[in-house]
C-alpha cells in the first residue's frame, strides 16, 4: 500500500453534474485510503474533511446537489465567460500557492480545463509532479459546439499543459491516443476510467428496489429498460419507441431518470403512438435512491455517447448486475464484450437495437446471466473508485520514486 500522501487537488468545475461526481468520488476514495487531499476550487465539491473522510454520496442523477453559490449562478455571454477562464489562472495560482504553504503537497492533481495552466505553473514552482486528469479533448469539444472564441490561445495552452504534465490520466484509451496527438507524451499517459461501488447495490438497496418497482405500476411481466442522465436529442431515445411499437415487444417498458430538452418531445411522441402507458418519467432521482432505482430495472440503456467518454451510467449498471445495452464503438468496447458481459449495437440502428433488446426481453435468464457477468467483470478489473484511487496513487508513487521520494 502507498505511504500516506498529501495531494493538492485542483479543479474549475462550477456545475454539480457528472464532473462533480467524479471529483467527489475520487477524493472520497483517496481519503478513505488514508491520504490527505486538499480540494482547491472556486466551487468545492466535497466538504472539508480529515484524511479518513466519510464515504461520499453515491454517483448518479442529482448526486450531491446543494444550493448554488455565486459562481454556479453566474450566467454570462460565452465571450465573457472565456475571458474569465483566461484570467482565472491568476486566481488559481494564488489559491494553489496558499494551500501549498500549509499542505506541503507531494503532488498537484488537476482536472484539465480550457485555458487553464495554473496547476502546471504551481507544480513547477513547488518542484512536485503534476497529474493532469483529462476527460475530453477540450479545445476540439468547445470548437465543435461553436463555443470557442480564443482558439489559438486555447490550443497553445492545452499543448503546453499536456506536454508539461508529469502524468496525463485519460478516461479511455481512445482519448489517450487523441491526447498524444495534441501534445501529451505517450510514456506519460495512463488510462483510468470512471467507476462505481458494488457495495451500494447490496441487500438494503435490493429491498428498496422491490418497493420502487411496485410504485412504477408497470404492466405485469414488463421488462423495464432504464435510462439515467440528461436527455438530449442526439441520444435518440426515440429509437426505443420504434422498438416498443414492433410486434413481440409488448412487454418492453421505458423508465427515464433525469431531465433534459429531449424529454418532453419523447413523452409527446409516446403518447401519440399509444405507448405512454409503458413509459415512466421519474425526473431527477436523489443520489441516495439511485442504486435502488437502477436495481429496479431489468436492463440499462446507453443509447448514444461521444467517441471518447467513460460514461458513469455504464459502471453503475455493471455494479448493479443489470444487463447493459450500449453503442458498439471503441471507447465502450474497452469495457463491454458483446454477448459476454453486455450487448452492443451499431449507433443509430433501430433494427440492431431491436435485435439486441429482443435477446433480453425474450430470454430473462440470459439477461440475468449477462448482468451477473458484467458485475463480475467490474470486480475483476477493479473498476471501482477505490480501484481508481489506487491506480492514481501508483502513478504518484512512481513519479516520486523518480524524484527521490520527496516528502
Amino acid at each position: 500500500m502507498s505511504e500516506p500522501r498529501r495531494i493538492l487537488y485542483h479543479h474549475r468545475i462550477r456545475a454539480d453534474d457528472g464532473q462533480a461526481v467524479h471529483v467527489r468520488e475520487l477524493i472520497g476514495a483517496l481519503r478513505r485510503l488514508g491520504h490527505t487531499v486538499h480540494e482547491c476550487a472556486l466551487v468545492p465539491k466535497t466538504a472539508a474533511a480529515p484524511p479518513a473522510a466519510p464515504a461520499s454520496p453515491p454517483a448518479g442523477v442529482g448526486a450531491g446537489r446543494r444550493s448554488p453559490g455565486f459562481w454556479q449562478r453566474l450566467a454570462l455571454p460565452r465571450s465573457a465567460v472565456e475571458v474569465l477562464e483566461v484570467l482565472y489562472d491568476h486566481k488559481g495560482r494564488r489559491m494553489l500557492r496558499a494551500a501549498a504553504r500549509t499542505l506541503r503537497p507531494h503532488c498537484v492533481y488537476e482536472r484539465h480545463a480550457l485555458h487553464c495552466r495554473s496547476g502546471l505553473d504551481v507544480a513547477r514552482e513547488l518542484g512536485v509532479p503534476l497529474l493532469l486528469e483529462v476527460n475530453s479533448p477540450m479545445v476540439d469539444e468547445m470548437a465543435k459546439l461553436g463555443s470557442l472564441r480564443f482558439r489559438r490561445r486555447a490550443e497553445r495552452t492545452e499543448r503546453a499543459v499536456l506536454g508539461g504534465a508529469d502524468a496525463v490520466l485519460a478516461v479511455t484509451q481512445v482519448l489517450a491516443d487523441m491526447l498524444v496527438e495534441r501534445g501529451a507524451r505517450r510514456e506519460a499517459v495512463h488510462v483510468i476510467g470512471n467507476g462505481a461501488e458494488p457495495e451500494r447495490y447490496g441487500a438494503d438497496a435490493r429491498a428498496a428496489a422491490a418497493v420502487v418497482r411496485q410504485r412504477w405500476a408497470l404492466p405485469a411481466g414488463a421488462f423495464a429498460l432504464g435510462f439515467v442522465g440528461y436527455m438530449r436529442p442526439w441520444h435518440r431515445l426515440d429509437l426505443v419507441l420504434d422498438v416498443m411499437a414492433r410486434p413481440g415487444f409488448a412487454a418492453l417498458a421505458l423508465v427515464l431518470m433525469g431531465q433534459g430538452p429531449a424529454l418532453e418531445p419523447l413523452l409527446q411522441a409516446a403518447k401519440s403512438r399509444g405507448l405512454d402507458g409503458r413509459v415512466r418519467a421519474l425526473g431527477e432521482v436523489p443520489a441516495a435512491l439511485l442504486p435502488a432505482h437502477v436495481l429496479a430495472c431489468d436492463g440499462a440503456l446507453i443509447p448514444a455517447i461521444n467517441a471518447y467518454a467513460s460514461p458513469l451510467k455504464l459502471f453503475d449498471s455493471l455494479a448493479a448486475g443489470v444487463p447493459t445495452l450500449a453503442p458498439d464503438q471503441p471507447n465502450l468496447r474497452e469495457c463491454v464484450r458483446d454477448g459476454e458481459d453486455g450487448l452492443l449495437f451499431p449507433p443509430g440502428s433501430v433494427d440492431d437495437l431491436a435485435r439486441q433488446l429482443g435477446r433480453l426481453v425474450g430470454d430473462r435468464a440470459f439477461a440475468a446471466r449477462l448482468g451477473a457477468a458484467g458485475l463480475a467483470r467490474l470486480q475483476q478489473q477493479r473498476w471501482t473508485w477505490r480501484g481508481n484511487a489506487e491506480r492514481v496513487l501508483a502513478v504518484v508513487d512512481e513519479l516520486l520514486a523518480r524524484r527521490g521520494g520527496r516528502a
